[in-house]
C-alpha cells in the first residue's frame, strides 16, 4: 500500500474523498439506472454499471496525469484553450446531438470514437483558468475598466454567450462563480457592478429576442420560465412530475432507508441516474446517507479551502477557488433541487451521477487542485532539507 501513494502528490485527504465518492456511486448508479435499462435496453442495468466503471478509470486516468503537471503550466494552456472551446462550443450549437432523449444541443459526438462530449463543462474549467491567470497578473496593479474589458470579459461574455442558448444554469453558475472569483481576486468593486448591470441586460434582451424569434431557440426560454414559475407555484401540475417523484422518493427513504437496490420511485423518476440520483440515494440509504453524502462534499470544500490558503502563488490560490468551488457549488444545487429549495436545472451529482463528461472534468478540475497542493508539498520539503534545524527542533 505504501508504495502505492508513492506515486500520488497532493492533498491526501482530497484523494480519500473523490475515491469514496467513486465508490459510493456503483450502487446508486447500478440501481438507478433500471429507468433507462427498460427504457433503451434489455432491461439490464448491468452495461450501465460497466460504463460507470469506464468513466470513473478514464475519470482518474485525467486525474493522476493532470496532478503531475505543474500547475504554472495552466497559465499558458489556458490562453491556447479559449479559442479551441469556442470552437468546440460553435460546432455544439450547430451540430449538437441528443443523449437519450435529453436536450439537442449541449452534445457533440466525438468522431471515428462514438463518445458524446458536453463541450460546456470543458468550457467552464478553462474559463475559470483564464480568469485566474489575468487576475494573478493584475494582483496589487491599478488598473481601469477598458484596460480589463478586451483581455478578460470579452471571452468570458463570448463563451458564456456560447453556452447560454443550451444551458441556462450552466451559464448562471459560471457568471456566478466568474464574479466570486474577480471578488475574491481583489477586481475593483465599481468595475464589478458594470459587469453584473451588464450581464443582467444582455439575458434581459437575450430573452426578448428569443421570445420574438421563437423558431431560432425553440421552447428553450419558455422552459427557464416554466421551471422557475411551477417552483414559486404551491399548485402541483403534469410540470412538476419529477420534482413530486423525487419528494415521494425521500420521503419514502425515511432515516435509515430501505436499503441499496430497493428504491421504487426510480422506475417512474426520469433522470434518476443523473439529475436526480440524490432522491434515489435518500430513498434506498435514508437520511443518514443523504447527510453522510453531504458531509464528504462539505469536508471536499474545506480541503480545497485549505489547499488554496496554503498555496504559495496567488495563481495558485485563484485557481484552486476557480475550479474547485463549483463542483461543491453544483452538488449543493442537484441537492436542493432534488428536495425543491430550488428550481429544476439538470445540474448532476459531481462525481455519482452517471454521465462521462461530468466525471471526466470533475476529475480535471481536482487534478488541478492537486497540482497546486503537490507544489506546496515539494516546496516545504525543500524547505526542510534547506532547514535541517527545523526538524531537529521538531524532534524535540
Amino acid at each position: 500500500m505504501k508504495n502505492i501513494f508513492q506515486y500520488i502528490q497532493g492533498d491526501r485527504a482530497i484523494w480519500g474523498v473523490v475515491g469514496l465518492l467513486a465508490l459510493f456511486s456503483f450502487l446508486p448508479v447500478y440501481s438507478a439506472s433500471s429507468n433507462l435499462a427498460y427504457l433503451y435496453g434489455d432491461g439490464s442495468t448491468l452495461p450501465y454499471l460497466f460504463k460507470h466503471f469506464a468513466h470513473l478509470v478514464l475519470g482518474f486516468a485525467i486525474l493522476y496525469g493532470v496532478h503531475k503537471i505543474p500547475y504554472n503550466y495552466f497559465r499558458g494552456l489556458s490562453i491556447i484553450a479559449i479559442p479551441v472551446v469556442v470552437l468546440l462550443l460553435i460546432i455544439t450549437m450547430a451540430e449538437g446531438t441528443t443523449i437519450e432523449g435529453a436536450n439537442a444541443s449541449r452534445w457533440i459526438r466525438v468522431p471515428f470514437v462514438g463518445v458524446t462530449f458536453q463541450t460546456s463543462t470543458l468550457a467552464g474549467v478553462v474559463l475559470m483558468t483564464y480568469v485566474a491567470r489575468y487576475l494573478s497578473r493584475i494582483k496589487d496593479k491599478a488598473v481601469t475598466f477598458k484596460e480589463t474589458l478586451l483581455p478578460l470579459w470579452v471571452p468570458v461574455f463570448i463563451v458564456l454567450a456560447l453556452i447560454l442558448p443550451a444551458n441556462f444554469s450552466t451559464t448562471a453558475i459560471f457568471f456566478l462563480m466568474i464574479v466570486l472569483l474577480v471578488f475574491i481576486g481583489g477586481y475593483p468593486l465599481r468595475y464589478l457592478g458594470i459587469i453584473l448591470g451588464a450581464g443582467l441586460i444582455f439575458l434581459t434582451l437575450f430573452v426578448i429576442s428569443a421570445k420574438a424569434f421563437p423558431g431560432v431557440f425553440p421552447n428553450r426560454v419558455d422552459t427557464w420560465i416554466s421551471r422557475v414559475e411551477n417552483f414559486s407555484d404551491d399548485k402541483d401540475t403534469e410540470a412538476d412530475y419529477q420534482i413530486e417523484k423525487a419528494k415521494i422518493a425521500i420521503a419514502s427513504g425515511g432515516v435509515t432507508g430501505l436499503g441499496p437496490g430497493k428504491s421504487v420511485q426510480k422506475n417512474f423518476l426520469p433522470q434518476s441516474s443523473s439529475d436526480f440520483i440524490y432522491a434515489i440515494i435518500v430513498e434506498e440509504f435514508g437520511l443518514f446517507g443523504g447527510l453522510f453524502l453531504m458531509v464528504l462534499y462539505l469536508f471536499l470544500l474545506f480541503r480545497i479551502v485549505i489547499v488554496a490558503h496554503k498555496s504559495t502563488s496567488v495563481f495558485g490560490k485563484l485557481l484552486v477557488i476557480g475550479v474547485g468551488l463549483p463542483i461543491i457549488f453544483r452538488a449543493m444545487i442537484n441537492m436542493a433541487v432534488a428536495v425543491e429549495l430550488f428550481p429544476v436545472t439538470g445540474q448532476n451529482l459531481p462525481l455519482i451521477s452517471s454521465g462521462g463528461t461530468s466525471i471526466w472534468m470533475t476529475c480535471l478540475a481536482l487534478g488541478m487542485v492537486l497540482s497546486v497542493s503537490a507544489k506546496r508539498e515539494i516546496v516545504a520539503k525543500e524547505e526542510k532539507e534547506e532547514n535541517p534545524l527545523d526538524i531537529l527542533s521538531e524532534a524535540i
